[in-house]
Order: C-alpha cells, then structure tokens, then sequence
C-alpha cells in the first residue's frame, strides 16, 4: 500500500484545492444547530448530523467524494451554514472506513443507515429527504435514487461520475495506451496501465510517467515546414480518448476553430503542474486513484481496450476536427496510427472484477425520484460529457421526465459557488413540493434564483449557470450500452 508520508501530502493537496475554491466565511447565523455524530453497527462506518433550529421538515442527505473516508453532511462550511439557515437538516456518513477510497462497496447501504439513525433524532418524521452528492459522491447519490423505494423524495447530483466506473476506467485507459503506443517512451522504464496490486503508489508512479511522455511530446519541434510537431498531434489524439477538457485555468476558453489553442488548454489541464508533489498533474491524480477501484472490485483490473475501435471512437467524438486538423498539419497519416491502436489492443479486463464493478458502480438509469444533475462544462477529473451520456441512459431507462441537467460556466473539477449550490436544492425541493418541474429548473431560472442568494448574501459568490449541451462522451465501451440496454459482451 502506499505509505503513509504520500497519503498525507495527498490530503494536504486536497485541503489546499478545496480553501483555493472557498468562498470567504459567512456572516452572522440566522439558525441555530446541532451538531450530532454516530457510528453504524454494520461496519463501524461513522456519520455525522446537523439539526437546525427552526428545521423545515426535509433532510438533505449528502454523499461526500472520492479521498479518505470521513463523514461529512455539506460539501463545504459556507454552502452548510447557507442550508442550515433554510432550516435543512444535514447527514452523511465516511462510508465503511476500512475499505476502499472507492467505497461503492458500502456507500448507499450506510447512508441509508444513517438516515435511520438521523431519524430518532429529528422532532418528527422528515416530511422528504433529499440526496445530495459531489464528484464520486454524486454517484452515490444517483444509485440512492435508483434504489429509493420510498426512502427519498429527490436527489442533486454535483460534479458526478454518473456515466460510472467503468466508463471511467476505460476512457481513462485508451488514452493512456494511445500515448504508450505513440509516443517515444521518454520516462526510463515501462508504463504499466492496469493490475496495480491495489497499490495507488503503483498507480502514482504510472502518473508521473504519463505526464513525462506527454511533457516530452508537447516540448518537441516540428519538421521542417511543419506547423505542428508529430508529438503534439499524436497526444491530442491521446487526450481526446480520455475527453479533456480544452478551456484550462487562467485562460481565454479557445476557439472551436483553433486546433492549436485547444490542444494547448488540454495539455495544461491534463499535465501541467498544478500542485505541489506527490499529486502535481491532473494525471498523477487519475493513476493515484486507479488502484482504488481496483481494491473495491476484488483486486482485478475493471478496464481493456482489446476489441476497441479506435477510429470509431475518435470519428464519433466531438474532438475529431481537431485532431484531424492536427495530424493534417503534423503531415502523419491519422488513420494508420488508429489502425495501429485498434490493431495492437490486447488489454483485457478481469469479468469478475468487471461484474463486481457493474454491480456497485454503474448507472442503469433506471431513477425512482426526480433528480437535477449539475456539472462546471470544463471539469479536469469527471468530464461534463459524462452528463451526455447519462442522460442517454436515463432517456433509455424511460425515466427522462424525472432528469434535469444544470451545467455552470466554470473550470475546475466541483468548482461551484454556494449560491449555485443552495439553488440547485431549491429548485429540487420545489419540484418535490408541487410534483412538476415547470420552468424551475431551467438555466435562467436557476440562475436567477442563485444570483439573487448572492445578492442577499455576497459570501454565496456569483453564479454562472449558463445553457449548455455537453458532447458525447468518448469511449462508451463500458458494460451497459444505454441504446441497447444490455451488459458488453467480452471480447477475450
């Protein structure tokens, strides 16, 4: 397992991201709370609650994300003193803290349980509760409302992976054998991509690989006459397989016509440093948290390419003009490098751990109470075409009527003001109270409603929810199709 000294830096990492996006403390309470804490019999997993004073009659049940197993109830101390002053009760539980990170195994189980537990406490029966949940979260809180039968009244989804764990996986891995097949292998031994031993120290060094090859790539010269150097062209094509995002930190969202500006975006999204060690890139980040799912399936790897297209996947994909445009100006022969990654596929997955992983993990769709899902459009860690693809799946679920999708014009992984936040149960509770969705959760609408909570409350932020429809995501080669409705066949 990895040591000690790199999973405190890891939390160290995530505490100074998470004050960077933090809006300045709150002003004087208008409720006030109190604050419980318990432990659940079935796993020692522990919960926390907060009960304000007066209490509105709905719980918000909130699923924390991906990172170590710590019960939380809000997803920051602004956004929670925000809802308590709404009069909402807050619960969540760490999920079975002598698991996996990716605690899929348990997470809907012990936040059911802590919802019970919650219950004795509250001075009546909550008239609704509502799941709410960020990143890895928002999954959990997604299956929560696939597994409702009577327990909740609606759910919000936050930056979730809710296209599922093993389209997460396997994105994630066409990208990073298209660079190892590619691109000169400039990081002093082989990359190992998969079978991590359930070492995310494995993982990590796998990272720091990667962005190695890729900081190589992205540094060589093109030929003479050439505008675009065959590295930089080659690891678009790499960074398209893993849908990154083009609009990076600090700059100017690029052009859909300039190729170049876009491959840049990505580039620095994806590899260049944005922390210290041992989590400096994006990347190191991704390979860091692999081997976590790997522990919650088994121990097997959940993730292939053998079988996979790769023309297919770049030729439906929203990224196709750039890359083509430059490969065209690299002067390399697009389709033959795709020939030879569809040709030299030869990574299988493990059908115990896929199984295990599509039990746990994987969306059907099949929603039992009405959900709004949110997501910033240019997300480094869980794309925004992740909410294509879930829509799709809701759609073919026959469960469309209960989905809507809010998407806010920012960078950054789960980068959400308070005030969109607070909208976002709003607009929820107010499709629970009156049973339609009316016009209430549209994007002019919710932005109305957050930019008028920040206007009564600066602290909140300024919103910036905005009409979007995301692309399609690239690499739908998990186990369920949403237009077939049924489990991937193998191809090993």
């Amino acid at each position: 397992m990895i040591g000690r000294k790199t999973l405190a830096a890891f939390a160290a990492v995530a505490l100074v991201g998470a004050l960077a996006l933090m809006p300045a403390a709150s002003g004087a309470q208008v409720t006030t709370s109190v604050p419980y804490t318990g432990t659940l019999a079935v796993d020692g997993a522990t919960w926390v609650a907060d009960i304000p004073t007066p209490w509105n009659g709905t719980v918000l049940l909130y699923s924390h994300g991906f990172g170590p197993l710590v019960a939380a109830d809000a997803p920051d101390p602004v956004t929670k003193q925000a809802l308590l002053d709404r009069g909402y009760a807050l619960a969540g539980s760490s999920y079975d803290p002598n698991g996996s990170w990716w605690a899929l195994d348990s997470a809907v189980r012990d936040q059911f349980d802590t919802l019970t537990a919650v219950d004795q406490l509250l001075p009546s029966r909550p008239r609704h509760v509502i799941a709410v949940g960020t990143s890895m979260g928002g999954l959990i809180s997604e299956l929560e409302d696939e597994n409702s039968n009577g327990r909740l009244n609606g759910a919000l989804t936050t930056c979730g992976i809710v296209a599922g764990g093993i389209n997460l996986n396997n994105y994630q891995l066409d990208g990073e054998y298209a660079m190892t097949q590619l691109l000169p292998n400039t990081s002093g031994g082989p990359v190992e991509l998969v079978n991590f031993q359930d070492n995310p120290g494995l993982g990590l060094q796998s990272g720091e690989q990667l962005t190695t090859i890729a900081q190589s790539a992205q540094n060589e010269a093109p030929l003479r006459g050439r505008k675009v150097s065959a590295g930089v062209a080659r690891l678009a094509l790499a960074m398209s397989l893993m849908n990154v995002a083009d609009w990076a930190p600090g700059a100017a969202m690029p052009s859909p016509f300039d190729a170049g500006a876009q491959e840049v975006g990505q580039y620095n999204i994806e590899f260049a440093p944005s922390g210290p060690p041992p989590l400096s890139t994006t990347m190191d980040f991704v390979e860091f948290g692999r081997p976590y799912i790997d522990m919650a399936d088994g121990g097997g790897s959940a993730s292939w390419t053998k079988g996979v297209n790769f023309g297919r996947l770049l030729y439906e994909s929203s990224y196709a003009p750039e890359v083509i445009s430059l490969y065209r100006e690299a002067g390399l022969d697009l389709n033959r490098d795709l020939d030879q990654l569809t040709r030299n596929a030869n990574i299988t997955g493990d059908p115990a751990a896929v199984r295990s992983l599509e039990s746990t993990s994987v969306p059907t769709g099949r929603i039992q109470v009405p959900e709004l899902d949110m997501h910033t459009i240019s997300d480094q860690l869980v794309p925004v075409q992740q909410e294509n693809y879930y829509r799709d799946t809701v759609a073919f679920a026959g469960r469309s009527q209960l989905l809507r999708q809010a998407f806010v014009q920012r960078q950054l992984h789960c980068n959400f003001e308070p005030s969109e936040l607070v909208a976002g149960v709003l607009a929820v509770q107010q499709r629970v109270d009156t049973g339609q969705w009316g016009s209430v959760a549209t994007p002019q609408a919710l932005e109305a409603s957050a930019t008028s909570l920040a206007n009564n409350d600066p602290t909140l932020g300024t919103p910036a929810i905005i009409p979007f429809f995301p692309p399609p995501l690239s690499g739908n080669n998990g186990p369920f199709d949403p237009f077939t409705g049924g489990s991937y066949p193998f191809p090993w």
